[in-house]
C-alpha cells in the first residue's frame, strides 16, 4: 500500500489572496520528505485551484511520481502530452462542483474514452480512470486499454450509517478484486481521512491511496511533514497488521 498526497489546497489558499504564497511545489517537496510516493495535482478547466505554471515546476522539481488528475478535453490532453506527467488520471469535472462528485461513466463514454487513453499510451504516459465502484465500469475501463483504476470513496467515506459503511466498503473491496482479476492497477481516493483511511488501506488488492483535503486540514495543526508521516502510519500500520493476520493463518 503506498500514499500519493494530493496538495490542490494548498494552491486553493494561495489563489484566495493572490501572489505566490503558500506555494504548492514547496509543499509538494515537504511531502516527498515525509515519505509520500507521488503528488496528485488536477488541473481543471477553470484553474480554480492548480494553474499551468504550477503543473510544469511541479514536473521539473519533484523526485518522485506526478499523477496529473485532468478532465478529458482537448485543451488539457495537449498540456498533459507536453508535460509528460507519471501518470494521468482521467476524472469527471462540472464547474458548478465543489470537488469530484463521482466516477467517469466509462460504459457511456466507452468510445471517446477509448480514443483518449490510446492517445496517451502513444505518448508512453500511464493512464488511469476514476471511477465509481461497479463492475461494469472496472470491465469497460479494461476493454478501452487503461492502466489501472482509481476507485471513488467518496460514498463510503459520507455514509452515515454502519449498514451503509459495510456495504459501500464491500462494493469497494469487490471491485478492487474485479479490478486486479482483469490485471488492472486499482488505486483508491476521495474522502478518506484519518478515521475511516484504515479500512480501505487493508483492502490487499488496492496498491495505493491518493488522498489530499484531509491531509491538508490536519497540516494546519501539526505541520505537513508530520500530517503526512500520520497519514503513512495508518495506511501501511493496517497494512501490515493484515498482512500478518494473513501470514499466521
Amino acid at each position: 500500500m503506498r500514499l500519493a498526497i494530493n496538495i490542490d489546497h494548498i494552491a486553493t489558499l494561495r489563489n484566495a489572496r493572490g501572489g505566490s504564497d503558500p506555494d504548492p511545489v514547496k509543499a509538494a517537496l515537504l511531502c516527498e520528505e515525509a515519505g509520500a510516493v507521488g503528488i496528485v495535482c488536477h488541473l481543471r478547466e477553470d484553474r480554480r485551484h492548480m494553474k499551468d505554471d504550477d503543473v510544469q515546476r511541479l514536473r521539473s522539481t519533484i523526485k518522485k511520481k506526478l499523477d496529473l488528475e485532468m478532465a478529458a478535453t482537448e485543451e488539457i490532453i495537449g498540456i498533459a502530452i507536453k508535460t509528460k506527467p507519471d501518470l494521468v488520471t482521467l476524472v469527471p469535472e462540472r464547474r458548478l462542483e465543489l470537488t469530484t462528485e463521482g466516477g467517469l461513466d466509462v460504459v457511456a463514454q466507452k468510445k471517446y474514452l477509448g480514443e483518449v487513453v490510446k492517445q496517451f499510451r502513444q505518448n508512453n504516459i500511464p493512464v488511469s480512470l476514476f471511477i465509481d465502484p461497479a463492475d461494469a465500469q472496472v470491465r469497460a475501463s479494461a476493454d478501452i486499454g487503461t492502466d489501472m483504476i482509481e476507485i471513488h470513496t467518496g460514498e463510503y467515506a459520507e455514509a452515515k450509517t454502519e449498514s451503509e459503511v459495510r456495504e459501500q466498503f464491500q462494493r469497494i473491496q469487490e471491485t478492487a478484486k474485479f479490478g486486479k482479476s482483469l490485471r488492472l492497477g486499482v488505486n483508491a481516493g476521495h474522502g478518506l481521512d484519518y478515521d475511516n483511511v484504515a479500512a480501505v488501506a487493508a483492502i490487499r488488492e488496492i496498491d495505493e491511496m491518493s488522498i489530499g483535503h484531509a491531509v491538508i486540514v490536519r497540516a494546519l495543526f501539526v505541520g505537513l511533514e508530520q500530517a503526512v508521516r500520520e497519514m503513512i502510519h495508518l495506511v501501511e500500520g493496517k497494512t501490515n497488521q493484515v498482512r500478518r493476520q494473513v501470514e499466521e493463518e
